[in-house]
């Protein structure tokens, strides 16, 4: 493996990319600049403005939400049949018009939510996509550059979003709701310009049956592996997404939480760039170790509930965050055969699955350390989990899976030599 370079040498790397490239970089800013100029305020929209019940509009949003995840899936199959530019440029106009319907959707809840369902379509269609297009063709040390920089990139949006917004959602929602979908359309125009570019795989010699089985059996276990990891890395970093205002604002204030959130997003969108090659050259086993070390730590130091430990907590969960994130996605790409496309809609999709279960066991566990009057036994219990499951998890992936995968294909080819045999009897 080849060493990673030094910090000049690494940054060199962030200006030898290729037109395209650029280009869906800068989308990467543009678009969650614009999602998340309204995106974060549909509760208060749904709920304030158009007299939604509390209730309803939890259920519109995590269906929401689960369809913009578990629709990655789809995006990367769709993506494999279609073409990368086609299926980003069909993702974008359904967000365009998703955005547009808002507008109607101001005095009406059946068109708001219409809206709101295309926007998280569009967003699952177009994010597998987009990550594959920018590392297609490229070899494997660039990968680590473009992913970071786009997600930096994409980081730096979200949290520039309702920032630029929040003086206009309730005063002048039809002038932003119009400039956002402006903007996505000249987005979508843009995205026609790019040039071709396949979702398939390297395309090697058709392997026999048995050669088949052979891979798959011997692939099966270590493609896993990384969806798994990004399910517990999402499902133990969204406590800390989810609660960390509710446990925060009550200790300090809002200009102090405003704070740490500036910071933190300031430290992502920096070190994830600057420490990709690093990220890149380090052993998964060793990333792991790093990372879910910083996310325990970081919980640990929540726990403690002064300003400055949650500060601290709040960046160290941070640096737990560049470095499993970026590395999960890059050991699968690595071991997976697969087109990039569908690689990263299986990510998407371990993403979904792990925030999903952040929220059930987060709800309830909060409450919990809210009856017990002890709100930082809740951030002790993230970390414990930060701490014990990883391991937990790997042994079970080194045990039964591997077994069951042995069976299932020994079982596939005595059910095929049967049909084959079959076969030979129905013809003679």
């Amino acid at each position: 493996m080849p060493r990673p370079t030094s910090a000049l040498a690494g940054l060199a790397q962030f200006t030898r990319f290729t037109a395209p490239q650029y280009f869906l970089l800068v989308g990467s800013f543009l678009i969650p600049l614009g999602s998340f100029a309204v995106l974060p305020f549909m509760s208060v929209l749904l709920h304030e403005r158009l007299g939604m019940g509390l209730g309803a509009v939890g259920v519109v949003l995590a269906v929401a939400s689960f369809v913009q995840f578990s629709g990655g899936v789809v995006g990367g199959a769709l993506a494999e049949r279609i073409g990368l530019q086609r299926t980003m440029l069909l993702a974008l106009v359904i967000r365009t018009a998703g955005f547009a319907v808002f507008l109607p959707g101001l005095s009406r809840p059946a068109w708001a939510v219409a809206a709101l369902f295309l926007v998280s379509v569009g967003a699952a269609l177009y994010l597998p996509a987009n990550k594959a297009y920018l590392v297609t063709g490229v070899g494997e040390e660039r990968r680590a550059p473009l992913l970071s920089a786009s997600s930096s990139a994409l980081n730096a949006g979200i949290a520039l979003g309702p920032l630029a917004a929040a003086p206009f959602v309730l005063t002048a929602s039809a002038g932003l709701f119009t400039a956002v979908a402006v903007l996505f359309g000249l987005i979508t125009a843009g995205h026609a310009l790019l040039p071709q570019a396949t979702a398939q795989a390297t395309p090697e010699a058709a392997p026999s049956e048995d050669d088949q089985d052979e891979r798959e059996r011997s692939t099966e276990g270590p493609t896993l592996l990384p969806f798994a990891i990004t399910v517990l890395s999402v499902y133990v970093f969204m406590f800390f997404q989810h609660y960390l205002a509710l446990y925060a604002v009550g200790r300090t204030s809002t200009l102090f939480y405003g704070l740490v959130l500036a910071l933190y997003a300031l430290l992502l969108v920096v070190a994830q760039p600057l420490l990709s090659d690093w990220i890149a050259h380090l052993p998964y086993p060793r990333a792991l170790r790093i990372g879910f070390t910083a996310l325990a730590a970081g919980m640990a130091a929540l726990a403690l509930g002064h300003p400055a430990a949650i500060l601290g907590g709040a960046l160290l969960i941070c640096v737990g965050e560049v470095v499993l994130f970026l590395k999960n996605d890059l050991e699968a790409l690595a071991r997976s055969t697969r087109s990039p496309a569908v690689v990263f809609g299986r990510q998407r999709l371990a993403a979904g699955i792990g925030a999903f279960a952040s929220g059930i066991a987060g709800g309830e566990g909060y409450a919990w350390a809210e009856r017990a009057d002890h709100t930082g036994l809740f951030w002790l219990a993230v970390a414990a989990q930060c701490v014990l499951l990883p391991p937990l998890l790997l042994r079970a992936l080194r045990g039964p899976i591997p077994y069951f995968c042995n069976g299932f294909y020994s079982v596939r080819r005595r059910v095929r030599d049967r049909a084959s045999r079959a076969g030979r009897a129905s013809s003679q």
